[in-house]
């Protein structure tokens, strides 16, 4: 599987490169102004698939718990807003990558990059707009290029950012969340909802990208490779322009520092490791929270994104108080 994974790399990324010439994008995006854009257009390739090749989710339905015939294991990306406790797993969000949900008056977007491993939930509105979004199927650094359907502009999913078009430097806000196990969610919010099974012909259970989280290098990835030795699949908790190996605790329960807690609460298996996610290795919950125990926003992301994103970010492999 490897190898079939490098293969493909090559051919897109020896063929895809062109088309992010925004000469030969217009075709596709005829609305979109090219002409504004803060990132360099060799470092945008094609995925694959071409604008909305993978469906964004909009509206979708939600069941009790109760109903939910999903293993206990099995990742769900959860938040809390306006009283209201939500699943999305990424069972489904492995295939769809986008959700275009509200909660009670809060518009809000669910996102999940499988080549970065990057889940973080923004709100859709920017500057009083209230945004749709879809998947470009474009990828830069290797993580996912998404687009507003109201100005066709694009932006980044690992950090929020517009990137081309009309909204280009306008940032998403985000809004705190956790991936848990089912089981988690669960315990945590007995009455809580999750996100029913989408109507799409997609082998839901199953991950496209088996072994992928113990690769050597990323996927459809060219750039430059972590620091200090750490292994670019690594995950890591990143907690704003600051990331902790999640190796750190594997001895511990909790990390205090830099005026952050981080907390191990549980595992769930990964969503990028066997064929069937439920079967997959486990790996540990993650909570970040302040010193008054208030949720902060984080993301659970590989380090190779890390790097590419934040590449003057700071690597928190001891204790360190600042």
């Amino acid at each position: 599987m490897r190898y079939i994974f490098l293969f493909i790399a090559f051919l897109v990324i020896s063929t895809g490169r062109l088309a992010a010439d925004p000469t030969f994008l217009r075709n596709e995006w005829p609305n979109t102004d090219f002409s504004k854009t803060n990132v360099a257009w060799i470092d945008i390739i094609s995925g694959g698939p071409g604008k909305d090749g993978i469906p964004a989710l909009i509206s979708p339905e939600f069941m009790d718990l109760a109903k939910a015939a999903l293993p206990d294991n099995e990742p769900v990306l959860t938040l809390s807003l306006a009283g209201i406790a939500r699943a999305y797993p990424l069972r489904y969000l492995i295939w769809h990558e986008l959700v275009n949900d509200r909660i009670a008056d809060h518009p809000v977007l669910i996102s999940f990059c499988p080549l970065c491993n990057s889940a973080v939930v923004f709100d859709r509105r920017v500057n009083g707009q209230e945004l749709q979004f879809g998947v470009t199927g474009k990828l830069r650094h290797s993580d996912m290029i998404m687009y507003d359907v109201e100005t066709q502009s694009w932006w980044q999913q690992a950090i929020g950012r517009g990137i081309v078009g009309h909204m280009t430097g306008a940032e998403l806000t985000t809004i705190p969340s956790v991936i848990e196990s089912v089981a988690m969610f669960r315990t945590q919010h007995p009455t809580g909802q999750i996100m029913a099974a989408p109507s799409y012909n997609r082998a839901y259970g199953r991950n496209p990208y088996v072994g992928y989280d113990t690769s050597v290098r990323p996927f459809l990835y060219t750039g430059d490779l972590p620091p200090n030795d750490i292994a670019p699949l690594a995950r890591v908790v990143r907690v704003g322009n600051r990331a902790w190996p999640i190796e750190r605790l594997s001895d511990v329960s909790e990390i205090n520092e830099a005026n952050v807690s981080i907390r191990k609460r549980g595992i769930y298996a990964s969503a990028l490791g066997a064929g069937v996610i439920a079967s997959a290795d486990r790996v540990p919950s993650i909570t970040v929270t302040d010193n008054d125990g208030n949720p902060i926003v984080h993301d659970v992301m590989f380090a190779f994104a890390f790097h590419a994103f934040y590449p003057d970010g700071q690597w928190m492999l001891g204790r360190q108080d600042k």
